[in-house]
């Protein structure tokens, strides 16, 4: 659901971040994957490529093979996604602006991508459902996450503790489509339309 960046191993000699080691660089390489051709199509040769690694680093790194390098590659996009999830609900107090900040920020990285990196947790998880459990376990922990980060917000704004679950499934189920629709017409307006209801609906909570 958001761009995928490559992780840091430490600091260079010049005090600033070092070039992404092998394992990072082979999770990141994954993510990407899964976010611009899914699960099935993305095959540990061509991850090796992209990450610019060996086979043999591939498996040193996942011994299991390509679905425990694919549920961890689901939990480095997750960890990508709270990240920005916590800075847009940290942008403003009233959690409504704070959702459409997120659509906003959402709609610019999808942009920024030329339309191509979508949410890797939602691709592989239709792809994949009933038959890769660990996969599945990765993905709707990613998606428990947000929403958490989501209820969080809202608790804190005075919701009660039903209606912040409730409304945290009902923003990240919206976010979900509205950035696939994104995607599929090239244009943040699918994103924008939703920020702008989701807004409104979570002013009748407040």
């Amino acid at each position: 659901m958001q761009k995928t960046k490559g992780g840091t191993a430490g600091a260079g000699t010049d005090g600033g971040p070092a070039a992404p080691g092998t394992r990072d660089r082979i999770l990141a390489a994954t993510a990407r994957l899964l976010q611009r051709q899914g699960y099935e199509a993305s095959g540990i040769k061509q991850i090796a490529r992209e990450a610019d690694a060996t086979l043999g680093s591939v498996y040193h790194f996942f011994p299991g093979g390509k679905q425990a390098l694919a549920a961890e590659a689901i939990r480095h996009s997750d960890d990508e996604m709270t990240e920005l999830l916590r800075t847009a609900m940290a942008s403003a107090e009233d959690p409504a602006d704070a959702v459409v900040t997120c659509t906003r920020m959402l709609g610019e990285e999808l942009r920024a991508s030329g339309w191509t990196d979508g949410c890797p947790v939602t691709t592989t998880a239709l792809e994949t459902v009933g038959r890769a459990p660990d996969l599945e376990r990765a993905c709707a922990e990613a998606l428990q996450h947000w929403q958490d980060v989501l209820r969080d917000k809202f608790r804190t704004a005075g919701i009660s503790a039903a209606d912040a679950a409730d409304l945290a499934l009902t923003v990240m189920n919206t976010l979900e489509g509205a950035e696939m629709a994104a995607q599929l017409r090239r244009s943040e307006k699918p994103l924008q339309v939703a920020g702008h209801h989701l807004e409104r609906l979570i002013r009748l909570y407040l």
